[in-house]
């Protein structure tokens, strides 16, 4: 990550925010991206009156960058969970940012294709209308980001039940009961950080069976 440390990048685009600040809000216009270098961010939106926290971002990750990419208003807010320094870029300067910095390029063509990629396998899972299929098929992806695991056996994935329902869009107490209640039937086995995961292809089935009918 040393070429976000850059201080040269600091002082030309750096930024910084107080804990709670908010660096941008859901459905304003948005024509600038930001890398953290220090600090935490959580990403929220609007659902139903509640604010559902959909991410929790850190030292490294970008976001924004749909805004420099599709030219639509924000899809959720940015709030400064700790002291945030950021380097910020608009679209005007992309251009010349990605000319100077050819490897930072390569770093944004990669960023931008899994944001892409995981935005749509996302929005996959929130069509699902049923609560446990959607966590189900937050398991199926989390299966298919490492192409080492064997899916004929029992998997382990190293996951929080946070994590599981900020993928799904659901409160963490639901997604509680929805996992309790899995690993009581012994299709997988619960733990802090991490589910095993006895057979990802029934999962897979249920949920492919799900997708198909909804489009049927």
């Amino acid at each position: 990550m040393s070429m976000f440390l850059d201080g040269q990048l600091f002082d030309k685009f750096g930024v910084e925010y107080s804990p709670s600040d908010i660096i941008f809000c859901e459905y304003e216009p948005g024509n600038e991206f930001y890398f953290i270098q220090n600090g935490r961010v959580k990403i929220v939106k609007i659902i139903n009156n509640t604010e559902k926290t959909l991410d929790i971002l850190e030292v490294g990750d970008v976001f924004g960058e749909m805004a420099i990419l599709e030219e639509q208003p924000r899809s959720a807010s940015a709030i400064a969970m700790d002291h945030v320094k950021l380097l910020r870029f608009r679209r005007e300067n992309f251009d010349a940012l990605l000319q100077g910095n050819p490897q930072l390029a390569y770093k944004l063509l990669i960023i931008f294709s899994k944001r892409i990629y995981d935005a749509k396998r996302r929005l996959m899972i929130l069509l699902l209308e049923e609560p446990q299929v959607k966590v189900m098929d937050v398991m199926c992806m989390l299966s298919e980001q490492d192409p080492h695991l064997d899916l004929q056996e029992a998997i382990t994935l190293r996951v929080t039940i946070q994590e599981v329902a900020n993928w799904a869009g659901m409160q963490i107490a639901d997604v509680q009961k929805i996992l309790s209640h899995l690993n009581q039937l012994g299709k997988i086995e619960l733990f802090n950080d991490k589910i095993v995961v006895k057979n990802i292809r029934d999962f897979q089935r249920i949920v492919s069976s799900r997708r198909k009918n909804m489009f049927s």
